[in-house]
């Protein structure tokens, strides 16, 4: 079978983590960024440095780039000068100190419990034992004033060792010698850890950088805050899947167009400094997507862009009357009428199985199932010039669920689907130069997003409405400050920054009752601090509602969180 008939496999991952960083980059507030780096970001360039092969989309939120960059830069700090780390978990691994309070310690304990409970909490006998010991704190507070310095060392060691990815875990002889000692570590231990962390995150970068280079990746870019553009522009436009949808009080976000236009520019800034050139694609936030977004991308340069199945779905379904869907309509490229930006639209069931079902399956029999999927999909398109599967999803938080951080998933994958006879491994850009025939139109799209079709995670809900009522009010007083206003340059730049972090999408994803309490306290607070903030740098006295709590979690972690399942 020639390279054209083979059936076109994308694989894109998605690598993105809110903006932790606190107001005017203040303290970072969660530790969720370099703890990915050194465990997922780390471990994915391995696999595609590893198999020749190997080829995938590697999607990097700007936020996500810059926060690498700052922690890379404060570890170096730190072990040349001793400048104290901006991350409290961090900075407490590194000490040589630790907390004296009691409340101080508790939280430290606190922090250091949380991990996936199966895969990075019992793997390690030590670790467990440890955090056996931290259970304690929830019958009685007042244990804690028990835990020994040496204690919490131990602990602060072992939750960024069991972090620590699958190939540095083999190959760094800083981390086997440490994992080796097990107990008693002294600051010397702490140190080495530290530099390991740091080799880690300073050379994210420059590693997909090279892969690039190579060909092996393709790297594409999402918009620079992380928002959702189809809000931006139009409220209304959830309405498109989601008739009856209760909308926020506000009629639409002021001026949404030319900060969608900033996010998208500011988006390709960063990515251009940190690897050198523009990339042509973009997986715009979370997949949301309309008509307006697809054209703005146009507009600004893209060739490529991505979504949700349910997107498509709901857009066909339009055209036709929700008559029966074509014959083979998913595993193609799109464009929106009569334009160029070719859409390409994630395979869900595909994706989800890696995302949700397969970290219970042995290696091997995961892998043979998506490919026999695959080996389906094929055999039903047989013929079609431009068919194509897009698999695609986080990149980071699924393999928590699997043994080894999907050490053995990901090898086999990589291996099984670059040998297939019938397979061709490739990306994006690649189908597109490939392509022999324009890519099907579609005269209209139906705004939302990967996540069930819609807008629902982002708006709809009173907490993520209340939220964008506030975005609104902030988001006036900008614009009439701007106007009366006599601000510097600098300041200009400042004030449009605090105000991309304020539009993020992420601190509507979590809003809502249906999601865990603990997860929904830290970014209800940090939202209404960065709010604050922009106030602060426009000379503008905050609202008093930015003082008080208005969202509040209650759900099962299981139904919420980091990634949501199509069903």
């Amino acid at each position: 079978m020639s390279d054209s008939d083979r059936l076109k496999v994308v694989l894109c991952w998605h690598m993105h983590q809110p903006d932790y960083r606190g107001p005017d980059h203040g303290e970072f507030q969660l530790p969720w960024v370099y703890l990915h780096a050194i465990k997922d970001y780390a471990d994915m360039a391995s696999h595609l440095e590893n198999n020749p092969d190997a080829k995938a989309v590697v999607n990097f939120a700007p936020v996500l780039l810059e926060q690498m960059e700052d922690y890379a830069l404060q570890i170096d700090e730190w072990l040349q000068k001793g400048t104290l780390i901006r991350d409290p978990l961090l900075a407490a691994l590194a000490g040589p100190g630790l907390p004296a309070g009691e409340a101080e310690r508790r939280h430290l304990v606190n922090a250091c419990k949380r991990a996936n409970e199966k895969q990075l909490i019992n793997r390690f006998d030590t670790f467990r034992h440890l955090v056996e010991m931290a259970g304690w704190i929830d019958s009685d507070a007042g244990y804690s004033r028990y835990f020994s310095d040496q204690y919490l060392v131990d602990l602060l060691m072992w939750y960024h060792l069991a972090w620590m990815g699958e190939y540095a875990r083999e190959n760094d002889l800083r981390i086997i010698s440490l994992e080796k000692k097990g107990e008693g570590f002294d600051n010397q231990d702490r140190r080495r850890l530290l530099e390991a962390i740091g080799d880690q995150v300073s050379g994210i970068i420059g590693r997909y950088r090279r892969l690039a280079e190579r060909g092996k990746v393709e790297l594409s870019v999402t918009p620079y805050a992380h928002p959702i553009l189809p809000l931006l522009l139009d409220f209304e436009s959830a309405r498109e899947a989601m008739p009856d949808v209760a909308l926020p009080r506000a009629a639409g976000y002021p001026g949404g167009e030319p900060r969608a236009r900033w996010h998208i520019r500011k988006g390709l800034e960063v990515f251009e400094r940190h690897f050198g050139y523009r990339p042509t694609g973009c997986w715009p936030s979370e997949g949301a997507v309309s008509d307006e977004t697809l054209r703005l991308l146009e507009e600004e340069g893209f060739r490529w862009a991505a979504s949700g199945q349910q997107v498509l779905h709901n857009s066909l379904a339009a055209v036709n009357g929700g008559d029966e869907m074509p014959e083979n309509w998913l595993h193609q490229p799109y464009r929106l009428g009569e334009g160029r930006l070719n859409c390409f639209f994630r395979d869900d069931g595909l994706s989800d199985l890696i995302g949700f079902t397969y970290g219970d399956w042995h290696a091997d029999d995961a892998v043979a199932n998506l490919v026999q999927h695959l080996e389906t999909i094929s055999a039903a398109t047989e013929g079609e010039p431009q068919r194509v599967v897009s698999i695609i999803m986080d990149g980071e938080n699924a393999w928590e669920y699997f043994p080894r951080n999907g050490y053995y998933f990901l090898a086999s994958l990589y291996q099984a689907l670059s040998e297939h006879p019938a397979l061709e491994l490739t990306t994006f850009s690649a189908v597109m130069g490939a392509q022999e025939s324009v890519a099907e139109s579609v005269p209209e799209l139906v705004a939302g997003s990967w996540v069930y079709g819609t807008l629902s995670t982002w708006i709809g809900d009173r907490d993520k409405n209340r939220a964008w009522d506030m975005l609104v009010q902030a988001k006036k007083a900008y614009g009439r400050k701007l106007a009366a206003g006599d601000f510097s340059e600098e300041s200009l730049q400042e004030l449009s920054l605090q105000l991309a972090r304020c539009e993020g999408s992420d601190w509507f994803w979590w809003f809502g009752d249906y999601n865990p309490g603990d997860t929904v306290s830290d970014f209800e607070q940090l939202f209404r601090h960065q709010l604050t903030r922009l106030y602060e740098l426009l000379d503008e006295k905050p609202p008093a509602y930015l003082s008080k709590v208005f969202a509040i979690g209650s759900g099962d972690p299981s139904l919420g969180g980091v990634m949501r399942q199509n069903v």
